[in-house]
């Protein structure tokens, strides 16, 4: 299994997060890589506060947080559809889990997923249970707070035959819009993969909570993103036209709805 990824796709300004907080991946244990993307873990001490913001990707997490003015908690954070604000201040932590896109729904086996996008609910709202926050936030030793989750998810893994199949099959169509380029048509792609364009949308309504073409659109305005903060001059058409807009005027449209301001704005 490959080591949790290095690129930063959805942190907006990582350079600037990364010089006021200490953040790692790190993978889950063997059982439940093939729906858990990876553990981040994320601690801070801070003289000024800070905002962070992120483009969410198309992915539930379980987040334990802990900041300077609240004890620790859990929450189910299903897929955000807008950009995410955080402000950091004095010390914290969190300790997340971000799940692969239809990867959650084997923990969550009689609830679609749909019944989380767009929201952040407690712990209890899909596991029934309060108190794992204090076992997963309190302990100095990064090691046993990975163990600790590990602890937590790996007897929520209980999803029958066919909810894991499907959550396979969703989990492998998601992962081929992300890395696949040349997929640029929902009708095309449901075409290519043997299923009827309404198949295709069950099937993400039910396992990954948005849409075949809202997962296409939210990877491509990630990769747009991420070229802005490395390159020094894009060029816009031309990187429009490689991630399958039909001209340069769609790409700015969906940059500017995804994190409010357009990527010239967003570059400066």
């Amino acid at each position: 299994m490959a080591a949790p990824r290095r690129d930063t796709r959805g942190i907006v300004d990582a350079p600037g997060l990364f010089t006021r907080v200490r953040f790692r991946r790190r993978a889950p244990a063997e059982p439940l890589r093939p729906y858990v993307e990876h553990y981040w873990l994320i601690d801070w001490d801070l003289s000024e506060p800070y905002a962070t913001h992120v483009v969410p990707h198309p992915c539930v997490n379980l987040v334990f947080q802990r900041y300077a003015d609240r004890p620790g908690f859990g929450e189910v954070a299903g897929v955000g559809l807008e950009l995410f604000a955080q402000k950091l201040a004095g010390r914290g932590r969190v300790c997340g889990v971000q799940f692969r896109p239809g990867g959650f729904r084997p923990f969550t086996p009689e609830r679609p997923a749909t019944d989380w996008t767009g929201r952040r609910l407690p712990l209890a709202a899909a596991f029934g249970t309060t108190d794992a926050a204090a076992a997963v936030l309190e302990p100095a030793d990064e090691d046993a707070r990975v163990a600790a989750l590990d602890a937590f998810l790996t007897p929520l893994l209980r999803a029958g035959p066919r909810v894991l199949a499907q959550a396979e099959l969703a989990m492998g169509l998601a992962d081929r819009i992300r890395t696949d380029r040349t997929i640029r048509r929902v009708a095309d792609f449901a075409r290519a993969e043997g299923l009827s364009v309404r198949a295709l949308q069950r099937l993400f309504a039910g396992y990954v909570g948005v849409s075949p073409k809202w997962v296409l659109l939210r990877y491509r305005v990630h990769e747009a993103l991420e070229r802005a903060a490395s390159e020094a001059a894009v060029d816009w058409a031309a990187l429009a036209a490689e991630l399958g807009y039909s001209d340069q005027a769609h790409l700015v449209r969906d940059v500017t709805a995804t994190v409010g301001v357009p990527p010239t704005a967003y570059v400066r």
